[in-house]
């Protein structure tokens, strides 16, 4: 890889996380891999970006010039010494919020919704990109000016969020993964329409709550070369908030 290109690499790890994509409404849903505009916000706060401003505007032109690679990396039984792995869960959680206000400018008693989350779950998200950028990015990882959640403020990383910075994307991948790549399944953007398998609406532009704007991207969604148990669903009740 050329010298003045890196391979920036993220752990996202928490007991739940949530990769909203789809949460305009009641229901809000979690894409099965990270999201790009959930981890351009986590950067964002990291470095201390101020919605909106044009610091923030700059930065994500530069994230959007970067194609993500997100690798779901399955859980291990600490109890099972053959390293038995366990994948990811979703649990939908009934939430209800009091006094939010309508559209007719009233306060609503109560308001429904059905959140989703990921569950046991944790992913390798890698950046390859101008190595002055994604030193700069790593700094602020490591000393991050802002709180960082994994989608939602209930979703706190239980590991520290930066992997390391690498010169190329296969050191990166050699050193947080435990086997190769294709073992995994894997979501890797791409450049062109043909050469993908799903459009994603994720790719931030702003989020400026008064003009937040995304736009689609093109992504290749790989299955795991091993066969991983079929994903679990459950319910719990959550309280107010």
């Amino acid at each position: 890889m050329c010298a003045d290109i890196c391979c920036l690499a993220l752990r996202l790890q928490a007991p739940l996380l949530s990769f909203g994509n789809e949460s305009q409404f009641n229901r809000r849903l979690t894409a099965p891999f990270p999201s790009k505009s959930v981890v351009s916000g986590m950067l964002c706060a990291a470095k201390g970006l101020c919605r909106g401003s044009k610091e923030e505007q700059a930065f994500l032109s530069q994230v959007a010039a970067m194609p993500m690679l997100a690798v779901a990396v399955p859980r291990r039984l600490a109890t099972n010494n053959r390293g038995w792995a366990l994948s990811a869960g979703r649990t939908v959680d009934y939430h209800t919020v009091q006094g939010t206000r309508m559209a007719t400018g009233g306060i609503k008693d109560c308001h429904l919704t059905w959140r989703h989350y990921l569950h046991d779950s944790a992913f390798g998200v890698f950046f390859n990109g101008p190595r002055s950028i994604l030193e700069d990015t790593a700094r602020a990882l490591q000393n991050p000016v802002w709180g960082l959640w994994i989608g939602r403020k209930c979703c706190i990383p239980s590991a520290p969020v930066f992997g390391g910075l690498f010169n190329s994307e296969s050191e990166a991948l050699a050193h947080m993964l435990d086997a190769p790549l294709e073992c995994f399944a894997h979501e890797r953007e791409v450049d062109s329409f043909e050469k993908g398998n799903d459009t994603l609406p994720d790719q931030a532009e702003s989020f400026l709550s008064a003009a937040r704007r995304f736009v689609p991207r093109r992504v290749m969604r790989v299955r795991a070369r091993k066969h991983m148990p079929d994903v679990e669903e459950n319910t719990v009740t959550g309280g107010e908030g």
